[in-house]
This record gives C-alpha cells, structure tokens and sequence, in this order.
C-alpha cells in the first residue's frame, strides 16, 4: 500500500473534489454558510475515501491490527455524517438536531471498538457484525427516506426539479445498500456522492438563472422561455397583482415590502397545482400559465388564491383569460391583464385607498 496506489485507484474522485475546491473558493454566487457545507461535505468525502482505503487494505492482511476496528468506526461514522450533511445542503433552515442521529451512531461505533456492540474484528483479522450490526445502515435509511420526503414534498409542483433529486436520492441508496450484497463497493459511495455534489452544485446554478432571487419563483426569463414551449398547451392565463404595495414601501420600508411579495408569492406557489406554472414577472406581478387545465381547474386555482391570500394582511388583484380559438399567450395576459385592472380598480374604489399607491 503506497500513496502512489491510493492516488491511481481514486483518481477521479481526487480530480472531481479539487475541481470543486477550486470553483467554491471563487464562487460568488451561493451564501457562505452553503459554501461551507458544501466544503465540508467534500473534505468528509476525501477523509472517508482514505479510510475506507486504508481500512481495507488492513482487511486483506491474515495479522489483526487495531487501526482496522478504529477505521471501521471512522468509516461507519463518516458515511452518516455525509448523509446528514447533503440534506443540509438541500434544505439549509434544517435545525442543528439533524445530526442526532449521526452523533449516535459515531458514539456507538467507537465503543464498539472495544465491545464489539456493532461490530467487531476477530483476532483471525474477520470482519463481524454485533448486536446493532445495522444500526449505521438503519441511521442512514432514516437519512435517505426523510431526504425524499422532504425532495417530494418541496418539489411536487415542479417536475423537472424533482427528477433530478429523486434520481440523485436513488443513486446514493443504492450505494448505500450494494456493500451489503457486493464485496469491495464501498468505494462506489465515495465516488458517486462527490458526483453527485458536483451535480447538485450545477442545480443551484440553474436555479439562479431561473427563479427570482426574492421568492424563489421562476422568474421572467423562464416566463419567456415556458410561453415558447409550452405555446401549443397554455390553457389559461391568469395574472396577479399585489394590491399597495408602494405605500407599504413608503410607510414601512421596502425590508416591509419585500416581505410582503414573498408572502404573496408563497400563497401562489400553495395554491398552484400540477400543469400550474408561478413566476414573478415584476415587481409586484406575477402570472401563472395553466398547462392542459380545464376551466373549472382555472376557477379553483383563483378560489385557492383569494383563500390563500386571505390569510395574510395582504391583497392582491387577480385577472384571467381562457384559451380561444386563435389565441396565443401574449393576447391571454392582455386579457387577463385587463380584468386585472378593472378588479384593481373595484378595490381602490371600495378601500377608498390611493390609487396612485399600488
């Protein structure tokens, strides 16, 4: 065992962490805290890949050696800490006792070392599982499938997000269970989560370029983008418009007004179902495409809108225009657009409020 054997056998690991090491110390992009996560995410990654290669080569001598039982544990602790880390990544407002679960299973791996509660190395140099043998594995099961329901339950409305993730959850599964069926695949874990970090990264990206920063909406280039491709299947229309929004700005602070869009925006985004596609336009506009939705689907869509909205100390106007024959996206909005207006108008009148504060 040399480092020059070390080096030739996870070359592209090594490659694929500097690569990230080099992009996350200029990134300008991602928030600190996620920089960091990410950063010590691939150091755990690197850490467990020498252990891991280490500890087996020490599993292929006949003589027993303490080191192996303490990289066992090193290797058994890492792997959950990495799990807890990534959902981390994915979900950063996760509170700090995320990583319960994985101090627990580190504490009992390494008294396992000297009681074999675990596992335990035989004088003979075997690898044996204890009484908990699958506690590490039962850990990161609880890890995996609260992932996935947490990827499914942030994601349902859009679809070509939750497919990366999904498939990213089922790549990290599988090499989690395979070590318990193919003999030397531990390594295939090492590899495919730094790949998978990698992926996740280019994810984030591509959220900036598509979601507005403030409400995390799709934001007016996808709006573009989405009106071209789904030109043929655009059903309806229908266009939202936050009701005082400048005097909020004027009396509160735009720190107020802020807060008061992406209040509005999470009630969109709770109200739209599948084919029912959110972006923040402007300022205080927001439109909604509906994809292959029936009428009736369109009016339950502006009734969950108002019950949403409702709910908060704001107001918003809400215009709509149905496909017809002959039309395309561009004359829905200006229909949709214009009963906006006239429901805007209505609200002025009946508040009593300025018109000129939107």
């Amino acid at each position: 065992m040399t480092v020059f054997d070390y080096l030739s056998d996870h070359l592209g690991l090594l490659v694929l962490l500097s690569g990230m090491f080099i992009i996350l110390s200029s990134d300008i992009h991602l928030e600190r805290r996620m920089v960091f996560r990410i950063a010590v995410t691939n150091g755990l990654i690197f850490l467990y890949s020498v252990c891991s290669y280490i500890e087996t080569y020490l599993g292929n001598q006949t003589e027993y050696t303490i080191a192996r039982p303490i990289l066992s544990a090193v290797n058994y602790s890492l792997i959950t800490f990495i799990l807890a880390n990534i959902i981390m990544i994915v979900y950063p407002m996760q509170k700090g006792y995320l990583y319960i679960p994985a101090i627990l299973n580190a504490v009992l791996c390494f008294i396992s070392v000297p009681t074999g509660l675990v596992f335990t190395i035989t004088k003979e140099n075997h690898f044996m599982r204890g009484t908990l043998g699958y506690l590490t594995y039962f850990i990161d099961a609880l890890y995996m499938a609260y992932l996935i329901f947490k990827i499914f339950m942030s994601n349902r409305s859009q679809k070509e997000d939750l497919k990366l993730l999904i498939f990213m959850s089922a790549i990290s599964v599988s090499c989690l269970v395979l070590p318990l069926y193919v003999q030397n695949s531990d390594h295939w874990f090492n590899i495919t989560i730094a790949i998978e970090m990698t992926l996740y990264y280019v994810f984030l990206l591509q959220q900036y370029t598509k979601r507005d920063p403030l409400t995390k909406l799709l934001n007016r280039q996808s709006y573009y983008s989405d009106t071209e491709k789904y030109a043929g299947t655009v059903t309806a229309v229908v266009t939202m418009d936050m009701n005082g929004l400048k005097e909020i700005n004027d009396n509160e602070g735009h720190a107020a007004g802020d807060a008061a869009l992406k209040a509005l925006a999470d009630c969109f985004r709770k109200a739209a179902r599948h084919g029912q596609r959110v972006y923040r336009i402007g300022g205080d506009e927001y439109v909604i495409l509906c994809i292959g939705n029936l009428e009736k689907e369109v009016q339950s869509l502006i009734e969950r809108i108002h019950s949403e909205v409702a709910k908060t100390p704001y107001t918003c106007s809400v215009g709509y225009a149905l496909r017809f024959e002959g039309s395309t996206i561009e004359k829905l909005y200006t229909l949709a657009d214009k009963v906006l207006y006239e429901e805007k108008q209505q609200f002025y009148l009946q508040s009593g409020k300025n018109r000129k504060k939107r």
